[in-house]
């Protein structure tokens, strides 16, 4: 049976049953305690489970990751918050040289579950607080990444990723806690980490996204259906390993692609799947691939000039006119 709950709610369900269900599981971050988190997925933890599995940590971002690894090799299924994606940086050489590289280095003998979740996005956050770099740990083989959009992955993909026996970077977006969907009543509910979904069927052309930029795709194939043209949406969800034989079967039917991205063009995402697609389906695409990213500028703090830099749904729109060979809208009927 399924309910609509948020995003943020789902998410808060993932964790309280995981830990009612293995007492190894605990949540470290800065201000997840007594704060409750700085945006509320904790809020209560600490007074239901108390101190030892809600841990209030220093601001130390190598430290906690350090700890987090440590504590998941001992046999423990640590949760690392990390209160924005921003403040990974600081802890990139745990991530990527130790937690990443552990299983493979000795063989096997031991894994790191640590399950890493932070949030990405802006919000007059200003330059150095409004980057999404999921691009960055996708690269890493060793880690799995996720990035889901709607909350019934949210909490399937949490309640995985502290099960499995993986390293896992739980990138949430900042702009959509809110957002409510439908999530199943089941606290043995999971999903497994891979595969994107087909949200949307459509037969004119494929919009892949993931994150806040599912929904940019989705409202403007929503759009474009009323001119008659559309769209198939597919959120990518896990970034690795990447589904691309999902997006490949789509454009074989579609025959064009847009990739829709929050984050720089160049470099990134969309790249790799442009080129994966061009690999893999040459010979069915009627238009070059188009992609849709921030312009390449450090983020203002200025709301209306942070408003230029971030993709809209105006632009995927062009974008799907763009490889249609449009122009302007198309009148129907």
């Amino acid at each position: 049976m399924a309910r609509e709950i948020t995003y943020r709610d789902a998410l808060r369900e993932a964790l309280r049953e995981e830990m009612y269900r293995d007492e190894r599981v605990f949540l470290m971050g800065e201000d997840i305690g007594a704060y409750g988190g700085s945006y509320a997925v904790t809020r209560g933890f600490l007074q239901e489970f108390g101190p030892k599995r809600v841990r209030d940590t220093p601001i130390a971002e190598l430290g906690i990751v350090g700890a987090g690894i440590g504590a998941a090799i001992g046999g423990l299924r640590p949760v690392v918050e990390l209160m924005t994606i921003n403040f990974s940086l600081l802890a990139l050489d745990q991530i990527v040289n130790h937690a990443a590289k552990l299983h493979y280095m000795f063989n096997g003998q031991f894994t790191a579950p640590v399950v890493i979740r932070t949030a990405a996005g802006f919000g007059q956050l200003g330059a150095t607080h409004s980057q999404t770099f999921e691009h960055w740990f996708a690269h890493v083989p060793g880690l799995r990444v996720v990035m889901p959009a709607v909350p019934k992955d949210a909490k399937g993909f949490l309640k995985s990723a502290i099960r499995g026996n993986d390293p896992v970077i739980f990138i949430e977006h900042s702009l959509i806690y809110r957002n409510r969907g439908e999530v199943p009543d089941d606290e043995d509910f999971l999903l497994p980490l891979e595969g994107a979904e087909v949200r949307r069927e459509g037969t004119d052309v494929t919009i892949v996204s993931w994150s806040r930029g599912y929904y940019l795709a989705l409202g403007a194939a929503e759009e474009l259906a009323r001119e008659g043209i559309e769209c198939e949406v597919i959120d990518l969800r896990v970034l690795r390993p990447l589904d691309i034989d999902t997006v490949v079967r789509s454009v074989q039917k579609t025959n064009r692609l847009v990739v829709v991205e929050e984050g720089w063009r160049t470099l990134a995402m969309g790249a790799e799947i442009a080129a994966a697609v061009q690999e893999k389906a040459f010979d069915y695409l009627d238009a070059p691939i188009a992609r849709v990213g921030s312009l390449e500028v450090p983020m203002p703090y200025a709301r209306n000039l942070e408003r230029l830099v971030v993709p809209n749904k105006d632009q995927v729109v062009e974008a799907v006119r763009q490889v249609l060979y449009q122009k302007q809208p198309v009148a129907v009927g």
